[in-house]
């Protein structure tokens, strides 16, 4: 299992990507994925430019970037998720019930095109959290 950082941003993730990587001395990201760019997401002209994801490695750490949804609420100080990506369907399950319990669920466990089994919840401490089935979860292993 692996634990990562999740930042989004309202707009302006591009610059912070760029403002991370010249922080950390590290090489900006070359395929940043937009809303534009992703199957099944329809958005406004104005909004594919937007950043759906893309990663920066710092200290030996994933940290990944996305400009919030168009019609999501962002409140800056409030942009982070911790991410686990795990090979173990069921201990993504275990830990998705466990963390939904008292919590809200964001995004219910299924499958996205990006993960054969995904979720997001917020936990009943405010923290969010997103749950990510991945053949390869060994940057950090819990």
């Amino acid at each position: 299992m692996r634990l990562d950082v999740f930042l989004n941003f309202d707009g302006d993730c591009r610059e912070a990507i760029n403002f991370y990587a010249e922080v950390f001395k590290v090489s900006a990201p070359n395929n940043i994925m937009t809303y534009g760019d992703a199957p099944g997401f329809t958005v406004a002209d104005e909004h594919k430019n937007r950043v759906l994801y893309a990663t920066l490695p710092i200290f030996g750490c994933n940290v990944m970037f996305s400009d919030c949804a168009p019609a999501a609420s962002h409140i800056k100080g409030t942009n982070v998720a911790l991410t686990i990506s795990c090979a173990d369907a069921n201990e993504i399950a275990r830990v998705y019930d466990a963390l939904a319990n008292s919590g809200t669920v964001h995004m219910p466990l299924g499958k996205t095109f990006f993960s054969e089994l995904y979720g997001m919840i917020t936990d009943k401490f405010a923290v969010t959290w997103q749950l990510s089935l991945s053949e390869h979860s060994s940057i950090h292993e819990i």
